[in-house]
């Protein structure tokens, strides 16, 4: 039998007959009111629960590989393309990963005139336009929390084999892997 509970919900007479009979005193008024605050208190707890375990299930877990394993993947024979999610002031200033030819770049966020950072809008849809959901990717920012956040938004939309680059670019370049820096100086003129 469904039963109103103290916040217009219905639930089942199993949960109240949860409630410990020691609080159902006869003839005493104040006991029926804490009763259902109780019942109250027992039904929003037991809710939270089923919503935080909901979450924790549906939660994407990514995966994390080490700057030297991430190299094995995007090199040749890893089979793996690599998306760097650093802005481009990052990659013109600090540099790209050499092995990586075919590495593409889409910022995940973009700096602001004022200097904080805001959320590229469009970062999923930019990415779905140059990777197919099926391809093995590793993503890479500058410290690996970018290119995290970024594996969890491309797994919610539907990309299956996306990895993160541990410790992201510093890691590269504390572990002495090569880097490669755009020369923006004109090429030098042959004199004839």
């Amino acid at each position: 039998m469904a039963q109103t509970d103290c916040c217009g919900g219905y639930v089942s007479s199993i949960y109240i007959s949860s409630i410990p009979t020691f609080l159902s005193w006869p003839d005493c008024p104040w006991m029926e009111l804490m009763t259902n605050n109780l019942y109250c208190i027992c039904m929003h707890v037991l809710s939270m629960d089923i919503l935080n375990t909901y979450a924790r299930s549906s939660e994407s877990v990514v995966t994390t590989v080490d700057v030297a394993a991430a190299r094995e993947l995007i090199s040749p024979a890893g089979g793996h393309r690599y998306l760097d999610v650093r802005t481009e002031e990052e990659l013109t200033r600090l540099g790209h990963l050499v092995e990586v030819d075919g590495s593409l770049n889409v910022p995940y966020m973009f700096i602001t005139p004022q200097g904080s950072r805001v959320k590229n809008a469009q970062f999923v849809e930019q990415v779905a336009s140059l990777f197919t959901k099926d391809e093995q990717v590793v993503v890479g920012c500058q410290s690996g929390k970018r290119s995290e956040l970024a594996c969890i938004d491309l797994q919610a939309a539907g990309f299956k084999n996306v990895k993160n680059m541990g410790g992201g670019y510093l890691a590269w370049l504390d572990h002495g892997f090569p880097v490669y820096h755009i020369n923006h100086s004109p090429p030098a003129q042959g004199t004839a």
